[in-house]
């Protein structure tokens, strides 16, 4: 299916080509990429509960790690990227014949104020520059809800200066990102009439310590273990939160 291609602007942030690239996907490959996929499909699926399901764009989605499995849940997706490059992986999915793609500027996508029931975007926020600005888009564009990831200062994501050359050795093409605490989004949210309804962290642990040791059972399980004991809803990263639009949520579902 091609996507849908608009004028680029000079200057746009585009850090979605690389999270939609074969060199990100193989920071995936294994045990621990495959469980960390799990994880964060069933923690999106969990910040979707109680939503029929209807339109959903993905933002920044050409990764492909939640797009097909969504439309097999029933929503109708559409994947935006920056480029036309970001469709290479969901070009070369059969899973994903059922997903629409357009192209346009993250900042300013090319679609109209609530337009889709959700916007979701996964691996995006932390990333770029204008996050503030990234969040205003989602909730023009989202008729219901917004569901977004990130990572989390109150995790020890903190120690993020200390472990980025072992994170940077074990996966090549790693970036720096933004951490962000719960306080922060839940302004940002409100400055455009959406309230937090859902956060949902997913790991107690710091990822690079799973890809360092491949995926090992007992790390799982200690995952298992201080979830249950409430750690990882307390400290954990990164979280799945979903903001719902204010005059939906006082009415219903449309």
């Amino acid at each position: 299916m091609k996507p849908e291609q608009m004028p680029q602007p000079a200057g746009r942030e585009t850090p979605d080509i690389e999270t939609a690239s074969a060199g990100y996907a193989r920071r995936f490959a294994g045990a621990a990429g495959r469980y960390f996929l799990e994880v964060q499909r069933d923690t999106v699926a969990a910040a979707l509960q109680g939503l029929t399901p209807g339109t959903l764009l993905d933002v920044g989605g050409g990764h492909g790690q939640l797009a097909p499995w969504l439309a097999d849940s029933g929503w109708q997706v559409t994947v935006s990227g920056s480029a036309p490059e970001c469709f290479g992986r969901l070009s070369a999915d059969p899973a994903a014949g059922a997903v629409q793609r357009i192209v346009g500027d993250l900042l300013r996508l090319p679609v109209a104020d609530q337009a889709f029931d959700v916007a979701l975007a996964v691996r995006l926020i932390s990333h770029m520059e204008d996050w503030p600005g990234q969040i205003r888009e989602l909730c023009r564009i989202a008729r219901r809800a917004v569901v977004i990831d990130y990572p989390s200062l109150r995790s020890l994501n903190s120690l993020t200066p200390l472990l980025f050359g072992l994170k940077k050795g074990l996966e090549g093409n790693t970036r720096t990102y933004l951490s962000f605490s719960r306080e922060q989004l839940e302004t940002e949210f409100a400055r455009h009439g959406f309230r937090i309804t859902a956060h949902l962290p997913q790991f107690a642990l710091p990822m690079v310590l799973h890809r360092a040791a491949r995926g090992l059972a007992p790390l799982r399980w200690t995952e298992a273990a201080l979830a249950g004991l409430g750690v990882t809803r307390r400290f954990g990263s990164p979280v799945i939160l979903r903001a719902d639009r204010v005059a939906a949520a006082a009415g219903g579902e449309a």
